[in-house]
């Protein structure tokens, strides 16, 4: 039996998603391990710790575990001061690996692991040294690229500066067994980007729970969230930071209330993160008072996962206008409940969204242009039913089921062959 180490040091899969750190990666490893484990592989999640009030370890379901490691204070710390514990992390990683391989501790038996699963550079960080440490196979999924975010968020990059991130990550990519990328899109970049050896970039993409995430009767899901029943109804779902652009779904908005259609909403489901966070709040805020649509304006605290399909099934119309998308798990999400998205044509959201069959991709960043698409949906009610159709049946192609298998597969691979050795 196989059985994975899976580092997600700065984010845990069990904290509520859409706030602080927690998004679309915390989804991906809660759904992706629980996946691994129903196909029969155990998965031990490790994540720094955050409070003194946390379980050592907390079963989710059998095979899958979530471990709250000590690594600096136990207190929540900004992303940008936790390079600092990452060698307090690694170090605590590996004693609960070590107790594991001898049946100590929290641990029942000693099945040993057969490779290291890292998510986000500074689990790649982390897992680098247990490669070398143990001898196992590592395997990255890096989420999100600095050297993608520098050519649209310099501000956010120059956060990171201190701490080299670009420079990590092409020595994580160097030594690492795989890679894995969401699409097409990403396997380029970080071919591209960072030299990343194409024959160990392999394309895994996330899945979505279709059990949770299905079409359903608008109206219904409206009532049930207290939402108008009349109207047209936008909806933005993200963390509250400059990379998602919630300011441009107000500004569309406020665009196509100057069509005189209508009523028109939007509704915003989520909470500020990092170091802009509180400040693109209270700017969405100024802007939608500045607009004269703050009254059509719905925030939203975030929401427990599974709870958002309520208002995926409550919208006309999904907005996802990024600066930037590894892949875009709202997109899909969306797409499930059979609701059109209008997305900004980057990254992953290019391989989501298929412009005129189940949504449309804006090039232009203008809130005129997403206006325009939006209003192609509402003007066309047979367009928009189309769409909707379109956006279930390329939904379904995405199952974690199939995520786990590949990884699966990939796993068995990396077992039977040699370890990449750091140059």
């Amino acid at each position: 039996m196989r059985r994975l180490a899976v580092l997600s040091l700065h984010t845990s899969p069990l904290a509520q998603p859409g706030t602080g750190d927690g998004g679309g990666m915390n989804v991906y490893v809660r759904e992706l391990t629980a996946a691994l484990a129903r196909s029969g592989v155990a998965c031990d999640v490790f994540t720094r710790a955050w409070s003194p009030d946390l379980p050592t370890v907390v079963d989710v379901e059998p095979g899958l575990r979530v471990h709250h490691v000590p690594a600096g204070p136990l207190e929540v710390l900004p992303k940008e001061s936790l390079p600092a514990v990452v060698d307090d992390f690694t170090e605590a990683v590996l004693g609960r690996m070590a107790a594991a391989a001898t049946g100590g501790g929290d641990f029942d038996g000693g099945l040993p692991y057969t490779s290291v699963h890292a998510n986000y550079w500074l689990s790649g960080l982390s897992g680098h040294v247990i490669k070398h440490e143990l001898n196992l196979p590592l395997v990255c999924t890096f989420h999100t690229l600095d050297r993608v975010k520098a050519e649209t968020m310099p501000e956010e990059v120059e956060a990171d500066m201190p701490h080299r991130r670009a420079e990590a990550e092409a020595s994580i990519i160097e030594c690492s067994d795989a890679v894995l990328a969401s699409c097409s899109v990403e396997a380029d970049q970080i071919a591209s980007l960072y030299g990343g050896e194409p024959g160990r970039i392999r394309i895994v993409p996330p899945g979505v729970d279709h059990a949770f995430f299905g079409p359903g009767h608008r109206p219904q899901a409206r009532r049930a969230l207290g939402l108008p029943l009349n109207g047209r109804l936008l909806l933005f779902v993200g963390r509250i930071q400059p990379l998602k652009r919630a300011d441009v779904a107000i500004e569309t908005l406020a665009e196509l209330n100057r069509s005189g259609a209508g009523p028109y909403r939007l509704v915003v489901v989520g909470g500020p993160s990092g170091p802009y966070g509180e400040k693109s709040l209270q700017g969405l805020h100024d802007v939608a008072d500045a607009r004269g649509v703050r009254d059509q304006v719905h925030f939203i605290a975030p929401q427990p996962h599974e709870l958002l399909s309520s208002y995926y099934r409550a919208a006309d119309v999904c907005l996802v206008p990024s600066r930037s998308e590894s892949f875009g798990l709202v997109a899909l999400e969306a797409a499930a409940c059979g609701t059109p998205v209008v997305a900004s044509a980057v990254g992953g959201l290019t391989t989501l969204v298929e412009d005129g069959r189940t949504g449309y991709l804006v090039e232009d960043p203008d809130p005129g242009a997403y206006a325009g698409a939006v209003g192609r949906v509402f003007d066309e009610p047979l367009l928009a039913e189309r769409l909707s159709t379109g956006s279930v049946l390329m939904a379904r192609r995405y199952t974690w089921r199939a995520a786990a298998k590949t990884l699966v597969e990939l796993h068995d691979e990396l077992a039977a062959g040699r370890l990449v050795e750091c140059s």
